[in-house]
């Protein structure tokens, strides 16, 4: 009588819960994580008793302007005379075109720079261009 050797059975991870973890894994990184939003020039903002909300973040331009004259749009310095050039970009891209300039500048800013900016805005004939929205920090 001839017998048989025990089976050799070879240690395994089980697969079949793989998917639902990365899947909860997943869920977990995009409701957890924060997205980085615009960081601009360091401003102090002016108080406002009574301020309003954005109704929505898309295809809005943000400007920063910054005591000294530097001015930034989304996260990248330029000089006055570049703005128009930059919101008339915008203003053709055809996925988001430009609809609201926010503003975010320094309460110490001359208000030369400030009126160069809005002529600049004023000569890109974007069609978004001339809707601005000056941001400030509320006061209670």
């Amino acid at each position: 009588m001839k017998f048989e050797g025990k089976q050799k059975v070879e240690p395994g991870i089980p697969l079949a819960s793989l998917p639902d973890i990365v899947f909860l894994l997943l869920i977990f990184f995009m409701v957890s994580s924060v997205f980085k939003e615009f960081s601009g020039l360091p401003v102090t903002l002016p108080n406002a008793r009574k301020i309003e909300k954005l109704q929505g973040k898309r295809d809005v331009a943000y400007m920063w302007v910054n005591k000294g004259g530097q001015i930034s749009v989304d996260d990248r310095i330029v000089p006055v005379s570049s703005v128009s050039g930059m919101m008339l970009a915008k203003a053709r891209d055809p996925q988001h075109p430009l609809k609201l300039v926010s503003m975010k500048i320094d309460q110490n800013t001359e208000m030369g720079v400030v009126n160069d900016v809005q002529e600049q805005l004023r000569e890109s004939d974007a069609p978004g261009a001339l809707n601005v929205n000056y941001s400030a920090k509320p006061v209670f």
